[in-house]
């Protein structure tokens, strides 16, 4: 498997038969002569551009997985999601959750590996939150996490968000934990890469394999 960590959220992940887009809306990406699957979590601008769409001239066999808050209409390659239903194309199975902040999760069986695209999951904890904020958050994103216990995870691409200062750990540990996880790829870095490394020696001792992120572009086998 051949992932490709793109820029902010967007990465691919690229399998014998398949390659899948996840949350692409800039920067460079190359796409390839395979069934591809490209999703979108949801409308936020660093998550979704419609500029997709046009990746229709030049691949073949190309399918949309939208979040349900997106403003398109289902085609016959758009497919529109809310969460908690179940998707077949071709021989790749989708689920999709739910979030903390906006739209979809997305849990996908391809090719014998399971891959959990977190998007804006997260144990979001700012700085000006309330006690009963903080209470709700928590218990919504670990009801969310408790739904995946059953799966078994290859990858899991999961927000490290530098903004949270020193919450910005707190949803990746509690998902390693209970997920376990084989690997574990941050996202929704904001350019700081650094902090994967900081993340990276927090679980330290961990199952699970936290991959550092240097730069746009970066290229994982696994």
């Amino acid at each position: 498997m051949k992932i490709e960590y793109l820029h902010h959220s967007g990465c691919t992940v690229e399998t014998e038969n398949y390659f899948l887009v996840f949350d692409y809306y800039k920067g460079d990406i190359n796409l390839k002569d395979k069934k591809t699957i490209v999703f979108s979590s949801h409308s936020h601008k660093d998550h979704y551009n419609p500029e997709i769409f046009k990746w229709q001239e030049e691949v073949e066999d190309i399918n949309y997985v939208l979040s349900s808050d997106i403003d398109m209409e289902p085609g016959p390659n758009v497919f529109i999601m809310e969460p908690y239903e179940i998707l077949k194309l071709h021989d790749v199975n989708i689920r999709s959750f739910a979030s903390t902040d906006l739209g979809l999760s997305f849990l996908v069986e391809v090719e014998g590996r399971t891959i959990f695209f977190a998007a804006d999951l997260n144990w979001w904890i700012w700085p000006e939150d309330s006690k009963e904020e903080r209470r709700e958050m928590e218990e919504a994103f670990k009801g969310e996490i408790n739904k995946l216990k059953e799966y078994e995870i290859d990858v899991a691409f999961f927000p490290v968000d530098p903004r949270l200062r020193e919450n910005y750990s707190l949803g990746g540990k509690y998902l390693i934990y209970e997920l376990k996880p084989k690997y574990f790829i941050p996202i929704h870095l904001w350019g700081k890469f650094n902090i994967t490394k900081d993340f990276a020696k927090e679980t330290k001792g961990t199952p699970t394999k936290v991959i550092e992120i240097h730069r746009d572009n970066q290229i994982i086998e696994i």
